[in-house]
């Protein structure tokens, strides 16, 4: 049987994709390119996960239909680096076994997670 071997991509609404691709650039890093960020599969430090929430979940606010998770490097320089830049950053921060995580608000008022894979 065929079957899914990949994320191809994740696509979400925005007010305005151009401040946003730009906002991103500016505090992520990201290049936009095409209309799109690119991820080469060289870079990846872990797998790409697609999970199912219950529509009640809190894990993210409810009213938010998706979350971008984005694999970083160094989870502590960008959180400080995001709050020293006035964007709204959550204290909280997760050491699990798959690694560490984070949060902050995007100019859309997003919920976006950081996860520094173990490595």
């Amino acid at each position: 049987m065929s079957k899914a071997i990949g994320l191809g991509g994740a696509f979400i609404r925005a007010k305005d994709p151009k401040a946003l691709y730009a906002w991103y650039k500016a505090h992520l890093g990201l290049k936009p390119e095409g209309g799109c960020f690119m991820f080469p599969a060289k870079e990846q430090q872990a797998y790409t996960v697609v999970a199912f929430f219950r529509s009640d979940d809190t894990y993210w606010p409810p009213a938010q239909p998706a979350m971008l998770n984005f694999q970083v490097d160094d989870l502590g320089a960008i959180l400080d680096a995001l709050a020293t830049a006035g964007v709204n950053v959550d204290p909280k921060r997760e050491d699990t076994e798959y690694g560490l995580f984070g949060w902050f608000i995007d100019p859309e008022g997003n919920r976006v997670e950081l996860w520094q894979p173990k490595s």
